[in-house]
């Protein structure tokens, strides 16, 4: 497949913002990689009277906003956290038992023990004499929560003196990671970019096929090899057609190793040391992808690959699920890694640039 033509796109206002800017250019159509259109065809057709008009069309349901959506997958953690604490601050005055009450709420909300002290401390100082109404309580909590995300929403910039921008792409089976790469392909590819995948998750067939969908979709160039082959064998090949054919990003998949499997977790160590033979400065990003439905999970997850794998930047998907939102703000409390992006579905466009603001008001139902 050939990387120089650009694919579909023209999505490039919402592109530049998760990229961190940059002029983009519309891409060409792509007539090859056309999705048919879905028509709908009647079995029998019964014309109108002359005198009568035709009905009109039956209206499609209006497709939800993002704020919608994003609202609908964090329900689990807003209507826990909005409940706990209305029944919290409606039955008791503000005393001890009512702050540790409302530090174990949060807790269980996956917002982390640091976030909860913090936000507890934050509501208890000055007001013992005075209390608080739940609405109060919720107005701080979305106030620290933002506070705590904003220095981490930092788009995922591509730097054009790097040719290629090299990014790992790391995570466990079942975070969307091999979806996402080919979300971030469609959006540099609507930028002009000439991008290469390279199908590093050698383990699983199906990963090769998903990814090698995603080059014909996009107009991205696939380095691929046969299941079971060497990973970072491919990872040398793929960057040096990159280094060689002058692309602008070479994206690199890889398995989805899970944390506490030290051979994969060494494998990809390994992809990493044969990158640096021909670039020491690279990868230039590791891109962790985690799941938001697996809560605490995801917290051992971003200890483990930035150990071992360096992790520069996370992106959150399946926010559209039940979610448990609330472990990004622990994330973000305690390792202070950039969130580059968050996803709630499965299309192109639904993967979005990390806005901090919109977050906070929605986990909190305000």
């Amino acid at each position: 497949m050939n990387g120089d033509a650009p694919g579909r796109g023209g999505r490039t206002g919402m592109f530049s913002r998760l990229f961190g800017g940059g002029k983009a250019s519309p891409p060409d159509a792509d007539e090859n990689h056309a999705e048919p259109a879905e028509v709908d065809v009647p079995t029998e057709i019964t014309p109108a009277p002359e005198a009568t008009e035709a009905a009109p069309a039956a209206a499609e349901p209006p497709r939800q906003s993002w704020f919608q959506r994003l609202k609908a997958g964090l329900t689990k953690t807003s209507s826990q956290l909005s409940e706990g604490i209305t029944n919290v601050f409606t039955k008791s005055r503000l005393d001890a038992t009512t702050l540790d009450n409302l530090e174990d709420i949060l807790i269980q909300a996956d917002l982390g023990v640091d976030t909860a002290t913090r936000i507890t401390d934050r509501i208890s100082s000055g007001r013992y004499e005075k209390g608080i109404s739940a609405d109060e309580v919720r107005d701080i909590l979305a106030t620290e929560v933002e506070t705590i995300l904003t220095p981490v929403a930092r788009p995922l910039a591509v730097d054009p003196t790097n040719r290629p921008h090299i990014l790992l792409m790391v995570g466990v089976n079942g975070t969307g990671k091999t979806t996402t790469i080919g979300k971030l392909a469609a959006r540099f590819r609507s930028e002009g970019k000439k991008v290469l995948l390279a199908a590093g998750d050698t383990f699983r067939a199906a990963a090769i096929e998903q990814l090698s969908v995603w080059g014909e979709r996009t107009g991205a160039t696939v380095v691929a090899r046969e299941v079971g082959a060497d990973a970072a064998g491919l990872a040398f090949d793929a960057v040096q057609k990159a280094r060689e054919e002058d692309y602008d990003v070479a994206m690199i998949d890889t398995a989805g190793r899970l944390q506490n499997k030290s051979e994969l977790m060494a494998e990809l160590e390994k992809v990493v040391r044969v990158i640096r033979k021909l670039d020491p400065s690279a990868p230039h990003d590791v891109i962790l992808v985690l799941d938001a439905t697996t809560g605490q999970n995801a917290m051992s997850q971003v200890e483990v690959f930035k150990d071992r794998a360096g992790v520069t930047g996370l992106v959150m998907t399946k926010l559209d699920g039940t979610a448990r939102g609330g472990i990004l703000v622990a994330i973000a409390a305690r390792f202070g890694l950039p969130v580059h992006a968050i996803g709630i579905g499965e299309g192109v466009d639904d993967l979005q640039p990390f806005e901090p603001a919109e977050f906070a008001q929605v986990i909190v139902m305000r």
